[in-house]
């Protein structure tokens, strides 16, 4: 018997109502597998590409200790860059077309990845505030639609929630220190506090593919709603680090039982993700080195797998 396109697309949209996952086999609308393809490929992209900010201070930390917590977690960021191409691949595409998607600059990463980390305590501050970020917009991701990409998200989520905690943790031992470390602290955390807020893209008005997202499950959280729940959460945890967050908006607003705060400079968002913001061309060309670098160990595993074949 032959299973016409409606009636597939009537389970699907069941599974979808049901908020049960589709799996790799299951049928699909080609339009959600290109959605979770991309959304997929431009979170591996920025744990690949979140390497480099935070891996240029390994060889500069002020103890073995800080050199040990910031390779495992840059090693950690490189895990989580593999679960997620090895989730996309099983929607038909492969890691090498992607990483050529990267590199060559047709698939994008996370805009705050392309600025300048100039600070030590830059390290924190990404633990902290970005970190913090990411986990708002992932761990609704362990519900996501889609299988793979669901149980990816739930190792990965474990996983930042620590690179979190570290992040603070760091801050909070900078902050009992000098005033000159203080005064780095809250330096960093000024230039980090609105890229942060834009890493959960544009507003709900402005986002072309918010929508559709959260009607096929992929989302589960508009932008503007994870975005809320970031500043409801950060503003405690600034007030007992004895930072002063960069918003002379920022306030509680108690007949909405949250904060209100300002908006991002949107124009300076566009640029970013349009490759003019401070370090696209430096993080991309990076990428492209190791890449090129690591072209013998491709080539001898190539082979390795073809003798071995035989």
């Amino acid at each position: 018997m032959t299973v016409t396109e409606a009636e597939l697309t009537e389970h699907f949209e069941a599974t979808i109502e049901s908020n049960d996952r589709v799996e790799p086999r299951d049928w699909m609308p080609e339009a959600y597998r290109k959605t979770l393809i991309r959304q997929i490929a431009q979170h591996a992209h920025s744990e690949i590409i979140g390497m480099q900010p935070e891996g240029a201070w390994i060889s500069r930390a002020p103890s073995l200790r800080r050199k040990a917590i910031l390779l495992a977690k840059v090693q950690d960021e490189a895990g989580h860059g593999l679960y997620l191409y090895s989730a996309a691949e099983t929607l038909g595409t492969s890691r090498r077309e992607l990483t050529d998607k990267l590199l060559a600059g047709t698939q994008k990463y996370s805009s705050i990845f392309n600025y300048p980390t100039p600070s030590y305590a830059d390290v924190g501050t990404i633990g902290w505030l970005v970190d913090g970020a990411a986990i708002c917009n992932q761990v609704p991701l362990c519900r996501t639609s889609f299988g793979p990409y669901g149980r990816a998200m739930i190792r990965i989520c474990k996983e930042e929630s620590f690179h979190q905690r570290q992040g603070y943790e760091l801050l909070m031992t900078m902050m009992r220190g000098t005033d000159e470390q203080r005064e780095m602290v809250q330096e960093s955390v000024n230039r980090f506090w609105w890229p942060a807020l834009m890493m959960f893209g544009p507003p709900d008005d402005a986002s072309p593919n918010t929508a559709q997202s959260m009607a096929w499950g992929i989302k589960r959280n508009t932008n503007d709603e994870l975005r809320q729940k970031f500043v409801d959460m950060t503003v405690p945890q600034a007030k007992a680090l004895g930072v002063t967050l960069p918003d002379p908006d920022l306030r509680w607003n108690s007949e909405r039982q949250a904060h209100d705060f300002g908006q991002p400079d949107w124009d300076e968002f566009w640029a970013v993700v349009k490759g003019d913001g401070p370090c696209n061309a430096q993080r991309l060309e990076h990428c492209r080195k190791a890449h090129e670098d690591g072209a013998w160990v491709r080539e001898a595993a190539a082979a390795f797998a073809l003798e071995e074949s035989r």
